[in-house]
């Protein structure tokens, strides 16, 4: 008899995504299936899977004991969110020697099917640091008599969704400095900085507004910049280790002294990044807009905003709340803002409606007197039309001359 021998043994998962890329949220089922191809008959002891999610943190830091002693000191640190075992074929048995319960495998592919619930608790964000990764995959072991185990494993996104559209990520945000400069003994003019965004919580893909107004009173030349800013903060043991990296920028127009720079919402576009990760105990991920003047022989006048890169982009209701924080940051820089007109009373009540409800409803026994009737008569009329400027001022000057007792409005 020739011994057969796997060709192929891999783990493929079910993605119901249009990308075909496997994503998951905690309570998420995981599906898919290992697959072996055999050439030849083989016999198959068990096949395992062992689904694993874990966040881990791992840095050195060397220390000086003395004036010829050194040594490195390790820094870890683990967080279990997902460990699952199942065994798709077979069993546990140690005994090579029994040849009762293998399973036997004839040449061609084979298939096995398997299924995992996610954690109905929050996970964490799959992420990739410098110091630290949270990651989650699931691991297959086919046992065969007399022969070392076979492994493979196959990693899956998970992604805890965070929802921009919460009044706290619609909230604007915005900050205001300045700075005097020094050379030597003599002062020169402040430099001053405004800056303002529509809200807190961006998504991927999406582009922030910046309102700002930079004034240059002092004798150099400042250039007014803006970036974004990734910041990884790792903790283990009592330690924390932080890292800063930039994701995008921008750069403005030179500005020469005695001039000002407007914003009025310069476009700064987000790439493709990690969502934040606020949750984990020993992983942290966060945003912040960084607006900034550069200063040249001095420290830059710097403006930190802070952001929260989610995963559930603005929705139409949202839209509204951010057009609102728009006109909000044209007033604040100065600009002037129109109000809405509300909708007109024909979109409203149709002919038909003040036709049914003309008569009076049979309820009138019970409400009875003045009251009731003033209540029915003007509950179908059309408002006042709609206008920003007083059609009557005159009546209302007189009104107010008739009533000396009344306090002009301011």
């Amino acid at each position: 008899m020739v011994l057969g021998k796997v060709k192929n043994f891999f783990v493929s998962y079910d993605c119901l995504n249009d990308s075909n890329v496997p994503v998951f949220a905690s309570g998420d089922f995981v599906s898919g299936r290992v697959i072996i191809e055999v050439t030849g008959e083989i016999r198959v002891k068990s096949l395992n899977i062992h689904a694993k999610g874990l966040a881990k943190v791992r840095w050195t830091e060397s220390r000086n004991a003395g004036s010829n002693t050194a040594y490195t000191q390790n820094f870890t640190e683990e967080v279990e969110y997902l460990n699952h075992r199942d065994v798709l074929i077979g069993h546990d048995r140690d005994d090579d020697n029994c040849d009762e319960g293998f399973t036997i495998l004839h040449s061609g592919r084979h298939e096995f099917p398997f299924n995992l619930e996610l954690p109905q608790t929050p996970l964490a964000t799959s992420f990739e640091g410098k110091h630290g990764s949270v990651r989650y995959w699931v691991k297959a072991e086919l046992h065969r008599p007399w022969l070392l185990p076979m492994k493979t494993k196959k990693e899956f996104t998970v992604f805890e969704h965070i929802d921009i559209n919460t009044p706290l990520l619609l909230s604007p945000q915005a900050g205001t400095k300045d700075k005097t400069l020094c050379c030597w003994f003599c002062t020169s003019g402040p430099v001053s900085l405004s800056a303002k965004i529509e809200r807190k919580g961006y998504t991927p893909g999406e582009s922030i507004q910046i309102y700002a107004e930079i004034e240059n009173c002092s004798s150099r030349v400042v250039v007014p910049k803006a970036a974004i800013y990734q910041t990884q903060t790792f903790f283990a043991k009592g330690k924390i280790k932080e890292i800063k990296q930039l994701v995008t920028n921008l750069r403005g127009d030179p500005l020469s002294s005695g001039k000002t720079e407007t914003w009025d919402g310069k476009m700064l576009k987000i790439p493709p990044i990690s969502p934040s990760i606020l949750d984990c105990s020993i992983i942290h991920v966060e945003y912040s807009l960084m607006v900034y003047v550069d200063i040249p022989r001095a420290v830059n006048l710097t403006l930190n905003l802070p952001l929260v890169i989610g995963t559930i982009p603005l929705h139409s209701f949202g839209s509204r709340t951010s057009s609102v924080s728009s006109q909000c940051s044209m007033s604040w820089l100065g600009l002037p803002e129109r109000p809405e007109a509300p909708p007109s009373y024909s979109e409203i009540i149709t002919d038909e409606d003040r036709q049914n409800n003309f008569e009076l409803p049979a309820v009138r026994d019970e409400i009875e007197g003045p009251l009731y009737a003033y209540i029915h008569e003007f509950r179908f009329q059309p408002p006042p039309l709609y206008s920003e400027v007083d059609p009557n001022p005159d009546q209302v000057c007189g009104s107010m001359d008739r009533r000396p007792d009344t306090c002009p409005s301011r």
